[in-house]
């Protein structure tokens, strides 16, 4: 038995020993007070509103000729329906192609945002590792992607440090 308390005992001097300094960040805080990041937002807001604006201008024009095509039918013959038919499916796959276009994963509000957004990042990230780097830290989590922490002190939170170092004073 005293085997056991002593082992036990040694493995928690060892790792009392080896205790790694942590730190949090909160990055919705850190990224609301850096102003580059509020107008890279804005713009990205400004030209997906455009852009949305477009592809809506096409599934409108697609409805306005499919809403003349039901009231004309009757009147049409069979090529001139199909003709008819071939065209609003050509004008509803414009407004499908332009949306991918603009708005799929790989699209070009997905790589405006990368190209406004990238060089924020890598000043926030590089701010933090100086941080840590300064004050040996080990680890940074986010408290503010959720994640499962339940308390922590704000004694750890690095925050406003790195808006200090970026050089947003706070």
């Amino acid at each position: 038995m005293k085997k056991i308390l002593l082992t036990i005992l040694v493995a928690m001097s060892c790792l009392a020993a080896n205790a790694q300094k942590f730190a949090l960040v909160d990055m919705e805080y850190v990224l609301k007070n850096v102003p580059a990041y509020e107008r890279a937002n804005e713009q990205l807001n400004q030209i997906s509103k455009k852009w949305e604006g477009e592809v809506e201008v096409l599934v409108r024009e697609a409805e306005s000729m499919y809403k003349k095509y039901q009231s004309e039918a009757v009147f049409l013959s069979d090529t001139q329906k199909q003709k008819t038919e071939e065209a609003i499916v050509a004008k509803e796959k414009q407004a499908s192609d332009l949306r991918k276009k603009y708005f799929s994963s790989e699209g070009e509000l997905y790589k405006k945002r990368q190209s406004l957004m990238a060089p924020i990042q890598d000043e926030i990230y590089n701010a933090v590792k100086d941080i840590c780097d300064q004050k040996g830290y080990q680890l940074v989590l986010d408290r503010a992607s959720g994640g499962s922490i339940i308390y922590a002190s704000p004694k750890i939170d690095i925050s406003d440090e790195i808006l200090v170092k970026l050089g947003y004073s706070h």
